[in-house]
């Protein structure tokens, strides 16, 4: 597949280029920032590229850029308790807001990727006191 780079404003002066990775970044920001996201899911692959310590903020986000439109597609995980509809949406209005502000570029659908819900970190116990050795017999 042939990865396209939109033209985006032609001028005497030369022509503006957006790569797709600039817009895999803005979208991974705009969806991350929702409440209920937990955080974003990037699979396999990314999950070994951030454990030998590589940041990837355009983590699970997948973007489609024609010559005026984009199409992007991102994958979550969200926080137990909240409405999934709810937190789908907005990632969706966020995304396409962010996108559509700062590239000129009409957004024709954000499909949002549910893969998981992080559960509740359990509450830790506390750690048992410790008991320093002393002399029981002399």
């Amino acid at each position: 597949m042939e990865e396209f780079t939109p033209d985006l404003d032609r001028t005497e002066l030369g022509k503006v280029q957006i790569a797709p990775e600039v817009l895999e970044v803005i979208a991974g920001m705009a969806a991350s920032e929702v409440e209920g996201v937990a955080q974003m899911s990037g699979g396999f692959v990314g999950e070994i590229a951030e454990r030998l310590g590589r940041k990837n903020i355009a983590r699970g986000v997948r973007v489609e850029v024609g010559s005026r439109e984009a199409a992007v597609d991102v994958s979550i995980i969200v926080k137990y308790g909240h409405r999934i509809p709810d937190v789908a949406r907005n990632i969706q209005d966020s995304v396409r807001n962010a996108i559509e502000g700062m590239t000129g570029l009409s957004v024709v659908e954000v499909n949002v990727h549910i893969v998981d819900v992080e559960l509740k970190a359990e509450e830790k116990a506390p750690a048992p006191a410790v008991v320093e050795d002393y002399q029981r017999v002399r």
